[in-house]
């Protein structure tokens, strides 16, 4: 640590007498910090800490939704599954949409479909998202208080050949 400079210990010592101390108690002229400041804390690593492993009895159930293999997640992302039904939403207002889904839903597990692609369409760039994209907006929400939650595997978005962005996987479990 270096010593301060004539100056600098001046300077200090116009701030150390601003000081005013939190509790009402007077501080004693010899308890009075007289030398150089302490030295600077020393800094914390950048980034997170390391958190520990939680046990395998603590760690939480996958959400609903989440639970595809490798091969699923591969095979969505490259556009290489084709749908066993598709059901689009182009023109459905909120409840006509909701009641469609619910329908599409339903034959698809009596049939044993397992993907549903549903079309919901893209919300218009440069408009509010109260004005466009209401269905797609809500889908989610939908679909996890759904009668058929409990059967459906996960919810991916679609490959660019599927609609992309516009469009939604429903993977129906077995």
């Amino acid at each position: 640590m270096r010593k301060l400079s004539a100056d600098e210990q001046e300077l200090w010592s116009r701030v150390t007498a601003t000081i005013r101390p939190l509790s009402r108690e007077p501080v004693a002229a010899e308890d009075a910090p007289t030398g150089p400041p302490p030295p600077p804390i020393a800094r914390k690593p950048k980034g997170p800490p390391p958190r520990p492993a939680a046990p395998a009895s603590v760690r939480p159930a996958p959400r609903p939704g989440t639970t595809l293999d490798g091969g699923w997640d591969r095979r969505l992302r490259t556009g290489a599954v084709e749908p066993d039904r598709t059901l689009d939403l182009h023109g459905h207002n909120l409840d006509s949409a909701w009641t469609a889904i619910d329908r599409a839903l339903e034959q698809a597990i009596d049939a044993g479909d397992r993907m549903l692609l549903l079309i919901t369409g893209h919300a218009r760039v440069g408009e509010p998202p109260v004005e466009r994209g209401r269905i797609r907006a809500a889908v989610h929400d939908w679909l996890a208080v759904s009668r058929h939650a409990s059967r459906i595997a996960a919810v991916r978005n679609a490959h660019r050949r599927h609609g992309g962005g516009g469009s939604l996987y429903l993977i129906l479990r077995r």
